[in-house]
Formats: structure tokens, C-alpha cells, sequence
């Protein structure tokens, strides 16, 4: 059953300083289905993601791929295209990883396992983390409690790494957010580095080409731009980097696998709730728009 009155409850939590360059926000989603239903919704492109649930385990599925069922631990990788999503009464939390992040606690080539989505039970590279999915719920709900202990894995984490932070990785991602940048050319110049370095760089740390990194940050501005004042309609909320309406459209195809009318058609019964508190408390709708500090 895919129906019903929902309720959701969402409170961001900012890592403490020495997190802060890795991660965005650690954030608790609360969701309330009545009479046992089940909503459905999507996930918008994003970087990569923990989330642990305790009630209902969501059936998550990413275009292509066989759906992920009954997995009460779930890591997504940086993805480029919508995450739809069915999922009842449930608390969860998640973990947002930014690009430094990736390199530093996952350490892997994000292009590798970009547009996936992962039981972390069943992946060696996730191992590092099940300590954290069995302990983060204790028996009763606790958010204090919940949050330090996600907190204290990862200081404990950063403290027993002794490898530096690439400060390319940042670099890139500085250039990434600059809203005046709008080709692969004049990103290579903002970070300092040679074209080709830069290629390498996003593929392994960020999951894409610096071209397709580009275009989704456009995207990203302009749905972001909707979904905070649907008054403005498509045409008002397009960034200006793009050339006309026809191409928008064909790049929320791409991303969200959907046309604009449709998406706007489309129920968003916990997505809206996340976006509207996440700008609220972070002032950045969407995760792909945050802005990290330097260690």
C-alpha cells in the first residue's frame, strides 16, 4: 500500500569543527505513515550518503538497477539521477559525505560506485562502517544520545588516520560552487590545476567528469530555485547558464529521469519537508550545493 496521510519531522545536526570539511550535516528524519501505508518519493542528485533506519527499511532503486529491499543500513554512493524511494513509518538517520569526505573515510574511486546504492552489510568496502550501523539506535529513542555516538565514530575515525587531506580536493570543489564558472576550462583555472588533473581528480573523489559535475550543479540551482518558490515557475527558476527552456528540459530528463511538468505533478511527501528545514537550518536546500569549510 503506497497511500495514506504522512508525517514527517526532520532536525540537521552540524558535525563539530573537526568534521566539518567531510561532512555536511548528520540529520534525523522522523516519518510517520498512518494506517501502516507506505509513501513514495525521490531523492534528488547528491554526494554520498549513510542512512540507518529503525521501523520500516525503505525499497530504494536507482534507474538500471535491481531494487534494494529490507536493508536497515544503506550507503549511496554520488549519484546523477533520481533515487525513488518507498518507505512507511520509520526514524532514520543520515550522514552526508562530502568529496573529503570520500577520501578520507570511504577511500575509494567514487566514480566506481556513483548512481549505486549498497546494502552496507553486504559490501567489504562499507565493513568500516557496521560498527557504527549497530550501535547507532539503543533501545529506546534517544537523539542525544543517537548523534554522539555518530559523532564520536568519526572523530574517533579522523583520529586514527594519519594521511593528509589532498587540498585539490577542496580546490575543485570551491570552483564547483562558483556560480560564475560554467566550463571545465575555467574550473581547471579556479582550483590551479591542469585539465587533465582535474578530470582525475572529480572521477575518483567527487564519482564524475568535471563537464557532468558542472551541469548537475546548474540543474541543481535551478530545481532548488522551484522548489523553494514554485511561483516562479520553470522558466523563472532557470539559471542563467542556460542557453534555453528546451535544454533545462533535457537536463531535468537526465537527472531526474522526468519531465518538469511531471516532477512538478509528482507527490513529494517527504523530500519538500527535508528541503524546506534543511534551508532553514543550513541556508542550502540540497546537499550538492553545500559549501565545506577547510580542515
Amino acid at each position: 500500500m503506497t497511500s495514506g496521510d504522512c508525517t514527517v519531522r526532520v532536525r540537521f545536526h552540524s558535525p563539530p569543527a573537526g568534521l566539518t570539511p567531510y561532512f555536511t550535516t548528520f540529520y534525523l528524519t522522523e516519518i510517520s505513515v498512518a494506517n501502516g501505508a507506505r509513501v513514495i518519493d525521490h531523492l534528488h542528485p547528491e554526494w554520498g550518503n549513510l542512512r540507518f533506519f529503525r521501523g520500516d527499511t525503505p525499497d530504494s532503486q536507482m534507474p538500471g538497477q535491481a531494487p534494494l529491499r529490507g536493508s536497515a543500513s544503506n550507503f549511496t554512493g554520488p549519484t546523477s539521477t533520481a533515487l525513488r524511494f518507498t518507505v512507511g513509518t520509520t526514524r532514520t538517520w543520515g550522514v552526508g559525505i562530502l568529496p573529503l569526505g570520500w577520501a578520507r573515510f570511504v577511500k575509494q574511486a567514487a566514480n566506481v560506485h556513483a548512481d549505486h546504492i549498497y546494502a552496507v552489510a553486504e559490501q567489504p568496502f562499507l565493513a568500516s562502517f557496521r560498527p557504527l550501523a549497530a550501535s547507532v539506535f539503543g533501545p529506546e529513542p534517544n537523539e542525544a544520545e543517537e548523534l554522539a555516538r555518530i559523532t564520536g565514530f568519526f572523530l574517533d575515525a579522523l583520529a586514527a588516520g594519519h594521511e593528509p587531506d589532498d587540498p585539490r580536493i577542496l580546490a575543485c570543489h570551491a570552483a564547483l560552487l562558483d556560480t560564475e564558472i560554467a566550463t571545465v576550462a575555467e574550473m581547471a583555472e579556479a582550483a590551479h590545476v591542469p585539465a587533465h588533473t582535474l578530470e582525475r581528480l572529480c572521477r575518483r573523489h567527487f564519482g564524475f567528469p568535471p563537464r557532468l559535475l558542472l551541469r548537475r550543479q546548474r540543474f541543481m540551482r535551478s530545481l532548488v530555485q522551484y522548489m523553494l518558490d514554485p511561483s516562479l515557475h520553470w522558466i523563472g527558476a532557470i539559471d542563467s547558464h542556460y542557453h534555453d527552456q528546451a535544454q533545462f528540459v533535457r537536463d531535468f530528463h537526465r537527472f531526474m529521469g522526468m519531465s518538469p511538468s511531471e516532477y512538478a505533478a509528482t507527490p513529494k511527501p517527504i523530500l519538500s519537508e527535508v528541503m524546506r528545514a534543511r534551508q532553514e537550518f543550513m541556508g542550502s536546500a540540497v546537499q550538492a550545493l553545500h559549501a565545506p569549510t577547510r580542515p
